[in-house]
């Protein structure tokens, strides 16, 4: 009978488990220091909790910055700066006194999980490329003789420029010139189950594409069937370019007769600001889109199409801007934060609880984009208060929005009652280019805007039933499935502990 027992608790914390287990999707983000005034490492802690992110990446070992984060309980992974290989790839000792400093001497007041070797070592520092293997060899051998080796994982990130044809990812594979590092790396990764740490960024995809990809696609924005990337051999869709990288990387590895090692993204994003003339799309807006649609994208687990439902753990790129780094214009702009920690742009997460939400004012507003072509001001505006049930009757003669009785400022209200009806979700402020968010309040006399610091609760959409709009995103839909899991959980776990007490 005890046996018995013993079984069903088993069983019930296998469930618990699989629900709250810490490899499943998460988000976390990058921390990147190249400012000309960091933050004290106590203040970002600070920031890191306000938004609750319990993944962060750090570019080194800082002893500052692991000491702020002791007991914070935020998962972080370390890194031994691509400096520093020669030293560690060429002596067994160094690589066992470099654990003992920024690793074995902080765990487990910080929760390491893991140690980046280098960053994009064999895309960025070819000649560098033999030390790789025996740096991570090194560090493994004395995460083994620490005995830590069962809770920090070592791998490597890599650029996506690596994989060569991308496109059809089927068709995808390693750059060959590679292999001596890469195959024994991977046999490293699957005999230690460590993932494969791929940077992704479909904003340089986009930018090089020369048009070939679509921005929507780069965005995550939602596409018509007709639209979506097929890849002929698997028949599989692709309604991102983030997802057709991931898949690359697993059919490059599955090439190489690696099929179990998981994906990790260690750098995407979007950046919010560019120099006009050669980076028009690196704009708030989209910084805003990308993220916003990422995170519930992975935060669903969502998957890929050839791993539906695989959880692709992912870090942003990155906490803060970083205005002394060297290169284009949008190399100082990835940051979610300024160096003071105000919100760069206003992340739009709605059915995702409080991760990463920096609107710390939840004050914004969809209005009208300046020169919008007025015809498709108008065509929006008809379907905002048409199919998209917004109540347009505040715009009628005589009523307090008429005035200024024009298309520009009726779409606007329009556009930002749709807006705000739908959450502020990601995609919800589009409306084929001719809106744009802005911190504007755009209310006037006694015309009052939905969001106006709650005034208005009325003038958003006429009933329940939403209808369907390449406007709107499907929150509710992922929303509802995370519901349903925990009503199974939690109907599991009552049926095991009923069966317990009954057999107690």
């Amino acid at each position: 009978m005890k046996k018995f027992v013993f079984f069903f608790f088993l069983l019930l914390l296998l469930v618990v488990s699989v629900v709250h287990g810490e490899d499943g999707a998460y988000i976390g983000v990058n921390i990147g220091t190249a400012m000309s005034s960091v933050p004290a490492p106590t203040q970002i802690t600070t920031l890191l909790r306000s938004q609750n992110i319990r993944h962060v990446r750090l570019y080194d070992a800082d002893p500052a910055m692991l000491a702020a984060l002791a007991n914070t309980g935020i998962r972080v992974i370390v890194s031994v700066p691509n400096e520093q290989l020669l030293a560690i790839g060429n002596s067994n000792a160094t690589a066992a006194n470099w654990v003992a400093r920024n690793v074995a001497a902080h765990f487990p007041s910080v929760n390491i999980t893991a140690i980046a070797v280098g960053s994009e070592v064999l895309s960025t520092l070819p000649n560098s490329a033999p030390l790789l293997m025996p740096a991570i060899r090194y560090l493994q051998n004395a995460l083994v003789a620490a005995a830590l080796d069962r809770y920090i994982k070592i791998s490597t990130p890599h650029s996506s420029s690596i994989i060569l044809d991308s496109f059809p990812p089927s068709q995808a594979f390693f750059n060959r010139s590679l292999d001596p590092v890469l195959v024994p790396l991977l046999k490293f990764l699957q005999s230690t189950g460590s993932p494969l740490m791929l940077n992704v960024y479909p904003y340089y995809d986009y930018m090089r594409s020369n048009g070939v990809i679509p921005l929507d696609y780069a965005l995550f924005r939602p596409l018509p069937p007709n639209k979506e990337a097929v890849d002929a051999n698997t028949l599989l869709h692709y309604t991102n370019v983030f997802d057709a990288v991931v898949d690359a990387a697993y059919f490059a590895m599955a090439y190489l007769n690696v099929t179990n090692v998981p994906v990790m993204v260690t750098e995407t994003g979007w950046p919010h600001k560019g120099d006009p003339s050669n980076e028009p799309d690196a704009t708030s807006d989209n910084a805003d889109t990308y993220n916003s649609n990422l995170i519930r994208h992975v935060m669903n687990t969502t998957g890929t199409p050839k791993h539906p439902g695989v959880a692709v753990p992912t870090y942003i790129y990155e906490l803060y801007d970083e205005d002394t780094r060297p290169g284009s214009t949008s190399e100082k702009y990835w940051g979610l934060f300024d160096m003071n920690g105000i919100p760069a742009y206003t992340l739009h997460l709605t059915g995702s609880g409080v991760l990463l939400a920096n609107d710390t004012t939840n004050q914004t507003y969809c209005v009208a984009r300046e020169g919008a072509d007025e015809k498709m001001l108008q065509a929006a505006l008809d379907w905002a208060c048409g199919p998209g049930k917004v109540d347009c009757s505040a715009l009628m003669q005589g009523q307090p929005c008429y005035d200024p009785d024009t298309v520009e400022a009726h779409a606007t209200f329009a556009f930002n009652a749709y807006y705000h009806g739908m959450g502020m979700g990601s995609g919800t402020c589009y409306f084929s280019g001719v809106a744009v968010i802005t911190t504007t309040d755009p209310s006037h006399g006694s015309c009052v805007y939905a969001g106006s610091g709650g005034k208005n609760g009325t003038s958003l959409l006429n009933g329940t039933s939403l209808a369907p709009s390449s406007n709107s995103t499907a929150d509710s839909g992922a929303h509802r499935e995370i519901g349903d899991v925990s009503s199974f959980v939690r109907a599991v776990v009552t049926a095991l502990l009923l069966s317990i007490v009954l057999l107690l």
